[in-house]
């Protein structure tokens, strides 16, 4: 089939990025004609506070991409959904309901020439503005089908819209690789990686950081740099705890999560996360709160612990226990890494389903 896959792709970077270029990797190794309509200008900068492109590529960049989207320039929406009138299939890859409006232009130009599928990362953000819920609901009522990540989320999309829905776990795309291995190190100390929001617990992890533990904190700070600044001060935990804000670009992963005994994920909500793999592709355990599929790639006791969401005393206890004597050693050797042939087949199956 000709298959138009619309959505970020490298210079952007993130895990978005990374899922649209493997998926026209993917598609194209199984034999489809695939292009991907990316983007020369994705954002207005007020609306994405962080760092939105990358210098040096992580992966392979998909070679027929057309990077001509602009968010200043919905005449060119328009005529995006025109040229893709002569394929077989469109997937609007959908991040944030911030996209609606030129994936509406480009419905517009396809004017339902072409089957489009709507592959929802999130349906609705974890922290969501008052346009999000009808802006998501005009685009998924006109879209022949939605793909979710979870069961929870494609019951959110069919509460928004009638399209079907389909659901597909989102499959590894690691920017980054290790084999892992090599001798178990203790250093008491962990890592918080990745884009810092409030949803995603970090100050649920400051206030229960033990004595004598140790934490780095690794990942682009959309706007609660100086809360979490003021926080540790307050908590008296300065010396303990390193600050790395920003984009880490994929060479730096490795040697990061080396210096670490295990990643942390002490989410209050979450849909499908990476992380997961990612700390165990470099050989670390996880101690992730039981939101969204963390505990489906976590082993309570085997890979890492599971605690359940928004307790402090329910966090500091589960890293107690994993300072215990001997347990970092057992869990790290309790890690696999994830083999994504087998993901990204289903992926491609539902997809194309």
């Amino acid at each position: 089939m000709r298959i138009a896959v619309v959505g970020p792709t490298y210079p952007y970077k993130g895990g978005g990025a990374q899922h649209t270029t493997e998926l026209a990797h993917r598609l194209a190794a199984a034999g489809h004609d695939v292009v991907i309509e990316s983007w020369r200008a994705q954002y207005p900068s007020f609306l994405y506070p962080g760092r939105q492109t990358i210098d040096v590529p992580e992966g392979t960049p998909f070679p027929n991409t057309l990077r001509v989207l602009d968010w200043r320039r919905p005449d060119g929406w328009v005529r995006c959904g025109r040229r893709l009138r002569t394929a077989d299939m469109v997937v609007l890859t959908v991040l944030s309901p911030v996209q609606v409006p030129a994936y509406l232009g480009i419905l517009y130009g396809l004017r339902r020439a072409v089957p489009v599928t709507a592959l929802c990362h999130n349906v609705l953000p974890h922290e969501r503005k008052p346009y999000d819920e009808p802006l998501m609901k005009a685009l998924l009522r006109r879209v022949d089908r939605v793909l979710a990540h979870s069961e929870q989320q494609a019951a959110l999309a069919r509460e928004l819209a009638p399209a079907p829905v389909v659901v597909a776990g989102l499959p590894p795309h690691l920017p980054a690789r290790s084999a892992g291995g090599g001798p178990t190190v203790v250093h008491n100390r962990l890592l918080f990686f990745g884009i810092v929001r409030p949803y995603k617990g970090l100050d649920l992890l400051l206030r229960a950081l033990p004595e004598g533990i140790g934490l780095t904190v690794a990942g682009e700070f959309w706007g609660c740099l100086d809360q979490t600044r003021a926080l540790i001060a307050e908590l008296g935990i300065g010396d303990r705890v390193e600050l790395r804000p920003g984009y880490v670009p994929a060479a730096e992963v490795p040697e990061l999560f080396a210096k670490a005994d295990a990643l942390v994920l002490p989410y209050r909500s979450a849909t499908a996360s990476q992380n997961v793999w990612l700390a165990h592709e470099h050989g670390l355990p996880v101690i992730a709160t039981r939101v969204g599929t963390l505990p489906d790639n976590v082993t309570d006791g085997v890979d890492g612990l599971l605690v359940e969401p928004g307790s402090v005393a329910a966090l500091a206890e589960a890293i107690r226990r994993f300072y215990e004597p001997g347990e970092p050693e057992r869990l790290r050797a309790g890690v696999k890494g994830v083999d994504p042939e087998p993901h990204w087949a289903a992926y491609v199956e539902a997809l194309l389903s």
